[in-house]
């Protein structure tokens, strides 16, 4: 499995995994919003992924991340996904573990995930606390679906 940088051709893999997340993130497919972020982040080389079978761009994808790091050191993780399919075969990982290699030391990441009271996003916070991501008080009720959201924050020495 292999993390590459995405191309203009991931678009449609892109809003297709998209689509299977929205229930977690909220309407994305349709968001012209999104949509631009998206190609904002492939244009400037912060938007990686992996492919099915390590394919060509155009590939079914099986997980992707948005990465910004335009205020480094502090880096954000804007969006991570992983197909229902793909889940718990270490793409998530993969994928976390290649940002975090592409920044040098100091380095500070925050991301925001769900909440406690969404099941389905409990996974994601599990991930970012097993790369040493610790939980900010900061909860941030009402996310699109209607549950809340928690800050993680990682700082690398």
């Amino acid at each position: 499995m292999r993390v590459v940088n995405a191309m203009m051709d991931d678009l449609s893999g892109w809003l297709e995994l998209a689509s299977e997340v929205e229930c977690l993130f909220g309407p994305m497919v349709s968001d012209p919003k999104f949509i631009q972020a998206l190609e904002k982040n492939i244009n400037r080389n912060s938007a990686f992924c992996v492919r099915e079978n390590d394919g060509l761009p155009g590939a079914v994808l099986l997980g992707g991340v948005l990465f910004s790091s335009s205020d480094a050191p502090n880096y954000k993780i804007g969006w991570l996904a992983v197909s229902a399919r793909a889940r718990n075969k270490g793409i998530a990982t993969a994928l976390l573990r290649h940002i975090l290699g592409l920044t040098d030391v100091p380095a500070e990441f925050t991301v925001t995930t769900f909440g406690d009271d969404i099941p389905d996003g409990r996974p994601a916070s599990k991930l970012y606390q097993k790369f040493g991501f610790v939980p900010l008080d900061t909860l941030i009720p009402n996310g699109p679906e209607g549950g809340g959201r928690q800050k993680f924050k990682l700082i690398i020495t």
